[in-house]
C-alpha cells in the first residue's frame, strides 16, 4: 500500500473516532449518586429525600429531607442510634456508607442505618432499568432482608442542570 492511501486511511480513522466521541460522552455509565425520594414499606408513600454521593471512592448516603406523618416531631433525633450517631438529628445524618461499585448496575459492600430503631445492616443496591434503585438490608446473607424501591428525585443526577 502506498503512503498517501495509509496517510488517508488514518485521517478517516482518526475523523471516525472524533465524531463517535460525543456520543460515547452521552452514554455515561450509570450512576446511583444524586437525590432519591424514599418509600415508606408500610403505606407506599413517599418517607424522606437522601442524598448518595461519593467519599474517599464509595458512596454514602444523607437524609436530606422527612416527610413527617401527623404527630410526629419536627426535628427528630437518632435516639437508638449507635455511636457517634447516636442523638443526631435525623436530617443531614449520614445513614448509609462503604458501597463499592459491583458491577454495571450494582453496589456492595455497604452498611445502612435504620434510624427508627437504631440498627445496621450490611446493604447492596441494584439500579434498575426503568431508572429506580433497589436498596437491599440484611443480616448475614441477602437471602435474610428487605429491599426498598427508591424513586429518583427529578434533575437529580449528577450533571444534570440543577435549579
Amino acid at each position: 500500500m502506498s503512503k498517501a492511501f495509509l496517510s488517508l486511511l488514518a485521517m478517516a480513522l482518526l475523523a471516525m473516532t472524533l465524531l463517535a466521541l460525543p456520543g460515547l460522552a452521552q452514554t455515561a455509565a450509570p450512576t446511583v449518586l444524586g437525590q432519591w425520594r424514599t418509600i415508606d414499606d408500610a403505606l407506599n408513600e413517599p418517607r424522606s429525600i437522601v442524598t448518595l454521593y461519593e467519599q474517599d471512592g464509595a458512596v454514602h448516603g444523607r437524609v436530606e429531607e422527612i416527610f413527617f406523618r401527623p404527630g410526629e416531631p419536627d426535628n427528630p433525633t437518632c435516639r437508638e442510634c449507635p455511636g457517634d450517631k447516636q442523638g443526631q438529628p435525623i436530617v443531614g445524618l449520614e445513614f448509609m456508607w462503604d458501597f463499592e461499585q459491583d458491577g454495571a448496575d450494582t453496589w456492595a459492600g455497604g452498611r445502612i442505618l435504620d434510624p427508627e430503631n437504631g440498627k445496621v445492616y450490611k446493604a447492596k443496591m441494584k439500579l434498575r432499568d426503568d431508572g429506580r434503585l433497589d436498596v437491599r438490608g440484611f443480616i448475614g446473607i441477602s437471602a435474610f432482608g428487605r429491599t426498598q424501591t427508591w424513586e429518583r428525585v427529578e434533575d437529580s443526577e449528577p450533571g444534570t442542570d440543577q435549579e
